[in-house]
Parts: structure tokens; C-alpha cells; sequence
């Protein structure tokens, strides 16, 4: 299947301090709007979760974001998105973001981003799924991830037989090409979180 309908992205509530960070992220939104890709997304209107979400919108696309209860405040909940789910928990709105994608983009962001984009990994790894996942690596910021990745590697951890599958893109338009080409090689049937998976969550 070539067909990615929809895109979780992961990204910070902030800014960082690149702005080529926050101009990527809105280059991504409008190329994702202008290829009539849905995007999924933690919810916020600040930083390059607002930037991504607002831009997408901007240009005549379709927005869904995931927020649990106790970050609407926080995070200022992006009331102009078409649809805006409020969970109970971090637990629900994660598998909500992965049951709603196609497949998964990290931009730059922090911990939170981090944590979210390595359970995907997690779950690839043991076979979970075999969405397609990328780094939007601008400006190179994911080259500290990709260093202990292949440390871990270098080190047995990451064994051959569980390898981590991670797509790596500098420029925004190349990550939908990418993505497709990832998905078209991966049978349907495996795109699916396990039953067993989804219930746990």
C-alpha cells in the first residue's frame, strides 16, 4: 500500500532555538495539506505542534489532535483543528495517535517527543507493527539519537535480528515520498498494533 491518508507527527510544545526548526515544521503541515495528508498530532497550539497543526490547516488541510485532559491548559489546546479528542491519560492518547496514522514523523522537539517516538520503535522492533517511521532530521538535530543508536548497535543491544527501522530525511519534501516508498513494501495485515497490544494500552 502507497497510500498514506494520515501522519502522526511528533514535535516539541516549543520553538527550540533554530528557526529553521519552526519553518520546517510549517513546510511539512502545507506539504501534507497540498498531498490531501490528515495529520495527527498531540494537540497544542504553541511551538512546532502549533506551527505544523496551524499550517496544515492554513492550506485547506485536514487536523486531528490528541491531548490528554490535564495538558489542554498547558499545551493551549488549537480549537481551529477540525477534530480534537481529549483523553484520560498520556496511555489513550498515544494509542489513539498511533491507531489514527499511517505511519510516524519526529521533528525536533524534547523529552516528550523522544519518548513517544522510541515507544513506536519499540513496538517495530518486537514486531508489533511495521508502520513507516522517520526523523525529520533539520539542521541535523537528530544526529546525537542516530550516534547512540548505532553505539547500541556497535554494543549488542540492538541485535540483527530485532533491528530498529528508522527512516532519516534533511529535507521536508522528501519525507512523503519516503514514507510511501517504505509502505508500499510492507503487507497490510502488518501495519496493525497486535490485538493483544492494543487491549494492554
Amino acid at each position: 500500500m502507497t497510500d498514506i491518508k494520515t501522519v502522526c507527527v511528533y514535535c516539541g510544545s516549543g520553538p527550540g532555538t533554530n528557526p529553521h526548526f519552526v519553518e520546517g515544521a510549517k513546510a511539512f503541515g502545507k506539504a501534507l495539506a497540498e498531498n490531501g495528508v490528515g495529520l495527527v498530532y498531540g494537540g497544542g497550539s504553541i511551538g512546532l505542534m502549533g506551527a505544523v497543526a496551524s499550517s496544515a490547516l492554513d492550506h485547506g488541510g485536514r487536523v486531528t489532535g490528541i491531548i490528554p485532559n490535564f495538558l489542554t491548559a498547558r499545551e493551549n489546546a488549537l480549537t481551529r483543528a477540525q477534530e480534537m479528542i481529549v483523553t484520560h491519560d498520556m496511555h489513550e492518547r498515544k494509542r489513539l495517535m498511533f491507531e489514527r496514522s499511517d505511519a510516524f514523523v519526529a521533528l525536533p522537539g524534547g523529552v516528550g517527543t523522544l519518548e513517544e517516538l522510541v515507544e513506536q520503535l519499540t513496538w517495530q522492533q518486537l514486531g508489533r507493527h511495521s508502520k513507516p517511521i522517520l526523523l525529520a532530521n533539520i539542521d541535523g538535530f537528530w544526529e546525537p539519537l542516530l550516534a547512540l543508536l548505532a553505539h547500541m548497535r556497535a554494543t549488542a543491544f540492538i541485535r540483527p535480528t530485532l533491528a530498529v527501522e528508522i527512516l532519516q530525511a534533511e529535507r521536508i519534501d522528501d519525507i512523503l515520498p519516503m514514507l510511501r516508498a517504505a509502505a508500499a513494501k510492507v503487507p497490510e495485515a502488518e501495519k496493525e498494533l497486535a490485538p493483544s497490544v492494543a487491549r494492554r494500552l
